[in-house]
């Protein structure tokens, strides 16, 4: 056992000043009861379960190597998120990383533009769940909602949905980009088309996740979709506020510091 503290104070100390090595006389009246060994953990800190349950655990930045995987992987595991999100070519990765845990594989489709072909966003989307993702997060065709070509919309997230069952897809409607109008009508399309959810932001356009828009969002779709708020969301105030407006899943990298009560730094785009 550290005979020692292993931090200089207990602002620095991740167990909150609670680990063994703190608590010395603790473990001594332990042992003194009869105990002849002593198990400890490493403290993560006091730790918001209830935000951590509905935070994806996101990576997105192209450059992400194994080591980011594992660190992003090893993190969702030990804070119990609900997912890591990573972009499609990692799903295999971090599916085997995430082996013997309930945390979930997400695999971002068609990200971060939406604009390349149905067909396109439909392969991705069923080579994602072969490689074993559990939910797909899709990005909307957003030049075809700004150009009310309504129909296109609604049969690109239909193709999406159905490529992906039985497995959950979000739509990220990219908020920032829309107007007023074009955000309800983004949040009909994706109803009518069978997503579970709809989503604020990638994180790589313009603006992020807004309290607004969320509240928006939740009257537009009811209690029958989920809303996920993503982009700018990097502490625990940010998420409180968005999951008040009617969030139901938090995509965040600032993760760790949200549910630790820390403001955080976006790692790649504005996640």
């Amino acid at each position: 056992m550290r005979k020692s503290p292993c931090c200089a104070s207990r602002e620095e100390c991740s167990g909150e000043g609670l680990c063994a090595a703190r608590r010395a006389d603790d473990v001594a009246l332990i042992r003194d009861s009869g105990a002849c060994r002593v198990g400890a953990a490493p403290g993560i800190g006091q730790v918001r379960g209830d935000l951590a349950a509905a935070i994806d655990h996101t990576l997105l930045k192209p450059d992400a190597t194994r080591e980011d995987l594992k660190k992003l992987c090893d993190e969702a595991k030990r804070y119990g998120f609900a997912s890591v999100c990573v972009n499609s070519a990692n799903v295999r990765v971090v599916k085997e990383m995430l082996r013997g845990s309930p945390v979930m594989a997400v695999a971002v489709v068609g990200f971060p533009l939406g604009a390349m072909s149905t067909q396109a966003k439909a392969f991705e989307a069923r080579e994602a769940v072969r490689m074993g993702a559990d939910e797909i997060d899709m990005v909307i065709n957003i030049g075809a909602l700004k150009s009310r070509e309504y129909a296109q919309v609604e049969e690109d997230i239909r193709a999406v949905v159905q490529a992906s069952r039985p497995h959950p897809v979000k739509v990220i409607l990219e908020t920032g980009a829309l107007s007023q109008e074009e955000k309800i009508i983004g949040c009909a399309l994706s109803r009518a088309a069978g997503a579970a959810f709809v989503k604020t932001s990638t994180g790589f356009g313009p603006g992020g996740a807004t309290v607004e828009d969320v509240a928006l969002m939740r009257r537009v779709v009811g209690d029958e979709m989920g809303v996920k708020a993503s982009g700018g969301v990097r502490s625990t105030e940010d998420a409180e506020k968005m999951m008040k407006a009617g969030a139901t899943r938090i995509g965040a990298s600032a993760s760790v510091a949200i549910v630790g009560g820390k403001n955080g730094k976006a790692s790649g785009g504005k996640y």
